[in-house]
């Protein structure tokens, strides 16, 4: 199977699984979905919040892939060009969603006051413990971003070493933040931590991401870890992570699980992108699937005005609510994220930089930025509940 240089395989799979982890978990509920709230919950477990934890693994390996890469050809990172790849990445389509919704609120046909928009235009909504629903998905939108402010920082400033010591902290710091929040909670319901999503609290999946990248050049080197990620039991992964989401809401299980959970998340990524050729990895690069994962970032902006259990309203039904959140993505992915790319691509070029680091951490020569690609990789956005 062929791929373009500009890609890692089997990644736009991963992040098509995930937004239809996420996609399936807000329809439970809506109007004339078969599935109910009460029966999603006894399933699986919270699988859209599943699907939101991937999405952060791949985010923290595209980015420390990114950065290291760059500090390979070019000796340094660039913190204003990284800076201003995101900001055109991910500004654009995220504004015209708070400007749809400042509209629509206008007349009173969604609920929204300042402070829902306050917390969402900082990216700081995942401190707003009373988030509206139509915003309030972006929680991990802000973490994101919280993210791709400190960690370019944290890796120029103590290089790849250091580093590695401050993701392996955070991978297993954060899921005691988690347990401590958790056991606050059930002793105290009107705890101010109460709704909150702090980052401290959630960085340990994004610093596997990131560990797996600093890591890798190392890990491909042993003849256990090439064994272990070309494996077929490396599957029986996937049923221990349904079974830590399904019990996730203990306490415990959030202490001792999560970086096991992570570890798991990691190695398939490992596998499925360094062997593509299997059953798995032509399912994950599949044209269709693929496109899911390359519309995600959009996908997850806007689904969550139509996917609303808490509506009776005709467009919040099903089936018509995916059909509008579908052709929603597809707007903004034409209109604004294509367009904008384009943007960025010609900016680019026009400053003649010698080195360019695209979203996967390949480097291509300023004179390949004048070809058109067909899709781009660079979301590293998750979908979120």
């Amino acid at each position: 199977m062929a791929h373009s240089p500009n890609r890692i395989p089997s990644l736009d799979g991963f992040r098509a699984i995930s937004i239809l982890l996420v996609a399936y978990g807000h329809l439970c509920g809506t109007h004339r979905f078969p599935v109910s709230t009460v029966d999603y919950a006894r399933s699986l477990g919270d699988v859209a919040h599943l699907g939101v934890l991937v999405f952060f693994v791949i985010s923290g390996f595209l980015i420390t892939s990114l950065l290291m890469s760059e500090r390979e050809k070019t000796g340094s990172i660039s913190l204003k060009q990284f800076y201003f790849r995101r900001v055109l990445r991910i500004f654009p389509a995220f504004y015209a969603l708070i400007l749809v919704v400042f509209l629509a609120s206008l007349p009173g046909w969604i609920s929204l006051n300042g402070r829902d928009f306050a917390f969402a235009l900082t990216y700081t909504i995942n401190y707003d413990a009373h988030r509206s629903w139509q915003v309030g998905h972006l929680w991990s939108l802000s973490i994101e971003e919280q993210f791709y402010l400190l960690w370019p920082l944290v890796l120029l400033a103590l290089r790849e070493r250091r580093a590695l010591v401050v993701a392996i902290v955070a991978i297993f710091a954060a899921p005691l933040v988690r347990a401590g929040i958790s056991w606050i909670h059930r002793g105290h319901p009107h705890s101010p931590l109460y709704g909150m999503i702090v980052f401290p609290a959630m960085c340990d999946y994004l610093a596997t991401g990131c560990a797996l990248a600093l890591l890798r050049p190392w890990l491909l080197a042993q003849g256990w870890y090439a064994r272990l990620t070309a494996s077929p039991w490396l599957l029986v992964t996937v049923p221990v992570i349904l079974m830590i989401t399904r019990f996730s809401n203990h306490a415990l299980v959030l202490l001792v699980c999560s970086p096991l959970l992570n570890v798991c998340v990691a190695l398939l990524i490992e596998s499925s992108t360094r062997h593509d050729r299997t059953l798995a990895g032509r399912f994950l690069n599949w044209k269709p699937v693929a496109f899911i994962g390359v519309l995600s970032y959009s996908l997850y902006l806007w689904q969550q005005l139509f996917l609303d259990r808490d509506s009776n309203q005709w467009i919040n039904a099903f089936p018509q609510n995916i059909a509008f959140a579908v052709v929603a993505a597809l707007l903004s992915y034409f209109l604004i994220e294509r367009s904008f790319l384009r943007f960025r691509r010609r900016l680019e070029h026009a400053t003649r930089l010698p080195m360019h680091t695209d979203s996967v951490g390949s480097v291509t020569d300023t004179r390949e930025l004048v070809a058109e690609r067909a899709v781009d990789t660079s979301a590293g956005n998750p979908p979120v509940v």
